[in-house]
């Protein structure tokens, strides 16, 4: 168990290293589904947002955008810097470089506690119960996340497994996400005792990537970070050649996003 641990923890901190490039590189999350978050939390201008693991900040610019205030929470020293710089526009906004789990928060409790994948990162001990705790009597929490989807270039990604099985052999090939699959937070969050029954919307995107683009997102990746550096180059090489031979220069990549809402009980 400690030995998981601490490879969690290994992984969690990688992101750090690469911090302007996961800025430039991953996907954001569709307006839509920040519409619905605001339209079912019903939040007032000035409502006060905390936000776990804040990253460079993607997911806390419409919540800033919107009016809130904000205070994001970010481990990586370097990923709370491109956040700052990119919400320094927004006085209400406040990003703390911290670990969620040992972070002292304010007395005054949160209108809404969201997490943009990032809480399957935080101690299942307090995962649900310090939000919960920070939260005023009706308040909310929210997920979001994506997943990589069944569709766009299929078959280029099924061919890409050759890759790995050579050079990144002990990765394991995750199932891609569907329309009917059942989100792991739904049930953690009904089960936590915390929430009243989550409600979800899910919606698909798809986008198009060059060899520069997709290596670049994988380049920020916590297993392809932990990965011995002459390794990743040939992983990424052969990926790369197969694009540009193959696939004439850029390839389609499909996503499953969520935006799961629950209230705090009464």
């Amino acid at each position: 168990m400690e030995e998981r641990d601490s490879v969690a923890a290994e992984k969690r901190a990688t992101f750090n290293e690469v911090a302007a490039l996961y800025d430039q590189a991953r996907n954001r999350y569709p307006g839509r589904l920040f519409e619905d978050l605001f339209a079912w939390t019903n939040l007032p201008p000035g409502a006060r947002v905390l936000e776990i693991g804040a990253g460079t900040g993607i997911a806390t610019l419409p919540p800033a955008e919107y009016g809130c205030s904000v205070t994001a929470i970010e481990l990586g020293a370097g990923m709370a810097e491109v956040a700052r710089a990119k919400l320094a526009a927004y006085p209400g906004v406040e990003v703390v470089n911290a670990d969620f789990e040992t972070w002292e928060a304010p007395e005054e409790p949160y209108d809404l506690v969201l997490s943009a994948t990032a809480i399957h990162w935080i101690d299942p001990e307090v995962r649900y119960s310090k939000p919960a705790a920070l939260l005023r009597e009706g308040g909310y929490i929210a997920l979001l996340g994506y997943k990589h989807a069944v569709g766009g270039d299929q078959a280029f990604f099924d061919r890409a497994q050759q890759c790995y099985e050579k050079f990144m052999p002990h990765s394991a090939k995750g199932r891609l996400a569907e329309a009917g699959d059942v989100n792991p937070h739904v049930p953690e969050l009904a089960a936590s005792g915390y929430f009243d029954e989550p409600r979800m919307q899910t919606c698909f995107t798809e986008e198009r990537y060059d060899r520069d683009g997709l290596l670049g997102l994988l380049a920020t990746y916590s297993d392809h970070r932990l990965l011995e550096a002459a390794a990743r180059e040939r992983l990424f090489a052969c990926i790369g050649a197969l694009i540009d031979n193959d696939y004439n220069g850029s390839i389609r990549k499909r996503y499953r996003n969520d935006l799961i809402v629950a209230r705090k009980k009464r």
